[in-house]
């Protein structure tokens, strides 16, 4: 019983150490609003992807992450309705405390053998034509910031969809693994060997459909929605793949995969681990999977100062020829309460050099 009491007193003083400690953390943060005069559009450095935003007000806040010994500049921006404009926010990081996540690169119609099953598969942005769309979006403007950053961040990290397959225990390092270059190579031809196999045929669209003469519009629904993947369309097992890295990404050999199944613990856990407080979130598709999976905002902006590179996403465009208004509505709309940012904000700057302007 004693055992039992001095345990509890103990677990109640270190609770009360650790809210004392975070409480001498804190700082008065100034909200003061500065308006801004003629600003250039948000996210105007790459309109065929995203559509440049312009909104009347702006204004510009005091800068809320400030690093001791900070090398990387994040100028970035939110929305408030209550202030009825944006708000620019300068930041200032250590670079070995930032990781960078790439959300659902997938090598989808990339050359690796993954591919969209005829006629009327989907799979990432569903159709062929709409996937090679953003593997140029992806060699174009992730690829670029990826490099120029890598040699300065503490992680560079890759998420996808479902588990860890033995051969991608080959292929990619993960958060429990870092295969040899041998098993890499091996890997990468069972890989091949595994997605050239596979029968990328399903079945044709209906050629017609049974409907009730008092509802057809929900019959017609039930059996044709604008969006069906599985056994049918895409044939049975193609979910069931290992799903590649995509080819338009130069992977350096100590990036990491983690994988949607193993769940977000895991990977807080081994973000914090690697001393990560920030992370520069890019990826795909915004208004999905970007958003809500294991490695998506809803996660991680519980526990780190996330900011999402507004510009180094897209949502997904039914209907469209273009994802530059798409992901523009839903870029604006996690502004409500994320930070966003854009390629060309993110800026190396000597310690020295940001330390002499405080």
């Amino acid at each position: 019983m004693k055992q039992w009491h001095y345990a509890l007193v103990a677990l109640l003083a270190m609770q009360e150490f650790d809210a004392i400690a975070e409480e001498a953390s804190l700082r008065q943060y100034s909200n003061k609003l500065t308006v801004l005069t003629d600003p250039g559009p948000l996210l105007g450095d790459y309109p065929e992807f995203v559509e440049p935003i312009e909104e009347v007000t702006r204004y510009e806040g005091e800068t809320l992450v400030d690093d001791e010994g900070a090398d990387l500049e994040v100028r970035a921006w939110r929305f408030s309705y209550n202030a009825r404009g944006v708000i620019e926010i300068p930041n200032r990081l250590r670079a070995d405390q930032t990781a960078i996540i790439v959300v659902h690169p997938w090598g989808i119609d990339d050359g690796q053998g993954w591919k969209t099953p005829e006629p009327a598969g989907v799979a990432d942005f569903c159709t062929p034509d709409k996937n090679h769309l953003a593997g140029r979006h992806t060699r174009e403007v992730i690829d670029p910031l990826l490099k120029r950053l890598r040699p300065h961040v503490a992680q560079v990290m890759y998420s996808l969809r479902g588990g860890e397959y033995p051969v991608h225990k080959k292929l990619y390092r993960s958060i429990r693994y870092n295969p040899t270059d041998a098993e890499r190579e091996e890997g990468k031809r069972e890989q091949q060997a595994i997605l050239s196999a596979f029968d990328y045929r399903g079945r044709d669209l209906p050629q017609t459909l049974e409907v009730s003469a008092d509802r057809p519009v929900v019959d017609y629904f039930k059996q044709f929605p604008g969006l069906q993947f599985g056994p049918d369309y895409d044939n049975a097992g193609f979910w069931d793949m290992p799903i590649p890295v995509t080819s338009d990404i130069t992977m350096d050999r100590d990036d990491v995969v983690i994988y949607d199944d193993d769940g977000y613990a895991p990977l807080k856990a081994f973000l914090q681990a690697q001393g990560v407080r920030h992370v520069l979130l890019v990826g795909y598709a915004t208004d999905m999977c970007f958003k809500a999976t294991t490695a998506g905002y809803d996660n991680l902006s519980k526990d780190f100062n996330v900011f999402l590179v507004g510009d180094a996403t897209l949502a997904t465009f039914p209907a469209n020829s273009t994802p530059r208004y798409a992901t523009n509505a839903h870029i604006s709309f996690a502004a409500l309460n994320q930070l966003v940012t854009q390629c060309s904000w993110i800026k190396l700057k000597p310690v020295e050099t940001a330390q002499a302007g405080q």
